[in-house]
């Protein structure tokens, strides 16, 4: 058994509290900026083009978090909630894909930019997508958020710190986290390898999207959450939602570039 007796809260600045959660965030950020910039290159994707994209992507993403799946009646209850750091962290991974994608295709509509054009920036995002998540996940881990169910394996957690968000504290879990964080990693090999097989536009997103949404709805049995629709979590039906739309057109670019 492991346990974990971290405090949630990194250090404090005054009367405002830093927590390890957001210093992960941010440094997977800066991760994945730093990953798309050298994807971009590779590309032929111009950096000022990289910039535009990450920027309106990450303020849709920040808020696509926020309201989106995670808790959405409370941010409608209490708006400016969303930018609270410290007393209500709580984010959705999906809630920042679709918030990013939204952003994104809006300021494509504004500069109307070629949706081909947006294509190709999405593939430089998908090889540093995987790596970013997997070093938010450590913030995860550190948090006590997205724990598992009970266990009694040997790798099971136990979270002890009464500042944890783990609604299980002093139960042996299972270390879903990093269970996720393990999976991103394997995600991030398998684009890593196939970013110079994949001719297609668009095509190295898909595949990521298809990957992580199998991941997603695999290693979420084991987590602890409120079943949505036919006893499955909310984010299992959207990971069925990713598959059903992304693997038939992963497939048809597959085959056009055959």
């Amino acid at each position: 058994m492991i346990t974990i007796d971290i405090n949630p809260v990194a250090f404090s600045i005054g009367s405002i509290g830093v927590m390890w959660y957001g210093i992960m965030v941010a440094l997977a950020v800066l991760t994945l900026l730093a990953i798309t910039l050298r994807e971009a290159k590779r590309l032929g994707v111009s950096q000022d083009t990289v910039y535009s994209f990450f920027l309106w992507g990450i303020i849709g993403g920040f808020i696509g978090a926020r309201v989106i799946v995670v808790q959405w009646d409370y941010y409608i209850a209490h708006p400016g909630s969303i930018f609270n750091f410290i007393g209500y962290p709580a984010f959705s991974l999906y809630g920042a894909i679709i918030g990013a994608l939204i952003a994104v295709w809006a300021y494509m509509k504004v500069k109307k930019i070629p949706l081909q054009d947006l294509a190709v920036v999405y593939d430089t995002v998908a090889v540093g997508a995987p790596v970013a998540q997997a070093i938010g996940r450590i913030g995860c881990t550190i948090n006590g958020c997205c724990y598992g169910k009970p266990t009694s394996l040997p790798w099971a957690v136990i979270y002890t710190n009464p500042m944890s968000a783990c609604g299980l504290r002093g139960i042996p879990l299972h270390p879903t986290q990093l269970y996720f964080l393990l999976w991103n990693l394997v995600v991030f090999v398998v684009l890593w390898r196939l970013r110079w097989r994949l001719k297609t536009q668009g095509s190295l997103f898909m595949l990521y999207l298809c990957l992580y949404a199998t991941g997603d709805f695999s290693l979420r049995f084991l987590r602890v959450n409120e079943p949505f629709l036919f006893g499955l979590h909310q984010g299992q039906i959207i990971s069925l939602v990713i598959l059903a739309v992304c693997l038939p057109l992963f497939i048809r670019r597959i085959r056009r570039a055959a």
